[in-house]
């Protein structure tokens, strides 16, 4: 029996230790993190100097007209909304519709509600009594209450942009998608519906959150015709005490909540919509949390 030959020295295989990787040192980015903070120090000890009483802002933040206005902000942003989102869908239905007449009306639509300012369009509403004293059999002012001319002023303007966003979201959806359900026997609205729709919320969803996130923002325009959203009931309160910032940093908070709790709300909504199309759903906000709160150290880069 013989004896398997050692190799020389020289060729044999060489063990070799994992190699530690070392972070490159990033000095721009604590030069950076350090005039930043020294900012936001700078901003937050003006704003604790400045002639503004912050517990007259805290008095008021749960008063009851604030809160009053806030649910009303809430109110009008979720039925101006509805409005955008129904007008919406059958403005691009009817522009991506072969038929001329319906397309050019609804081009012509999106053209103009989206070439005015809101505010505009809201003045209108608001004053449409100017030019039809009546409507319906009716007085127009007490037909045109402050709420609907609110809720048609945003309604119908949103109904413009969210136009453009099924528009988009429904051509996006691969034409290969509807040549199959037609030669499978669907009619065109069942396969809008069942089809076409479906897959197109992928892409419509996040603009469409973002969009309601604006109207809450944009409700304060309201106060335009007297809807006594958040910032109407703001003034409203500091014409009388003549506490104007501290009132006005009261409607910020309300403001500032309800975009959050949406804001919130359009996250899991876009991550329920990507189960099909990524392979890894990304994580909640609260397993970043958890995930930066647990990090013991950075891993290293082995090679063998």
């Amino acid at each position: 029996m013989t004896t398997p030959a050692t190799p020389p020295a020289d060729e044999q295989p060489v063990k070799r230790e994992p190699i530690k990787a070392i972070p490159v040192p990033h000095y721009g980015r604590w030069v950076a993190a350090v005039v930043v903070l020294a900012l936001v120090g700078l901003l937050i000890a003006a704003f604790a100097n400045a002639k503004i009483h912050w517990d007259v802002t805290g008095d008021y933040l749960f008063d009851d007209q604030i809160m009053k206005g806030a649910g009303n902000t809430l109110l009008i942003s979720l039925a101006a909304m509805a409005v955008g989102l129904v007008l919406g869908v059958l403005a691009a239905i009817m522009r991506l519709s072969g038929n001329p007449v319906t397309s050019t009306v609804a081009s012509v639509y999106i053209w103009f509600f989206r070439g005015t300012p809101v505010l505009v369009q809201l003045l209108i509403w608001g004053n449409l009594a100017l030019i039809f004293p009546t409507m319906l059999g009716e007085n127009t002012n007490d037909l045109i209450t402050p709420f609907r001319a609110a809720l048609l002023g945003l309604g119908i303007n949103e109904g413009a942009y969210m136009a453009e966003i099924v528009r988009s979201g429904i051509q996006s959806v691969d034409e290969g998608q509807t040549e199959a359900a037609h030669a499978l026997g669907m009619s065109k609205g069942r396969t809008l519906r069942r089809i076409v729709l479906p897959q197109a919320m992928r892409v419509i969803v996040p603009p469409t959150g973002n969009e309601f996130i604006n109207m809450l923002k944009t409700s304060s325009l309201a106060s335009a015709v007297v809807y006594p959203e958040v910032l109407q009931k703001a003034k409203d309160v500091y014409t009388n005490n003549l506490a104007v910032m501290e009132l006005l940093f009261a409607a910020c908070f309300w403001y500032l909540l309800l975009t959050t709790v949406f804001s919130i709300g359009q996250y899991y909504l876009e991550r329920y919509f990507a189960r099909g199309s990524s392979r890894a759903l990304p994580p909640t906000p609260l397993q970043r949390i958890m995930a930066n709160v647990f990090i013991t150290r950075r891993p290293g880069v082995t090679t063998r």
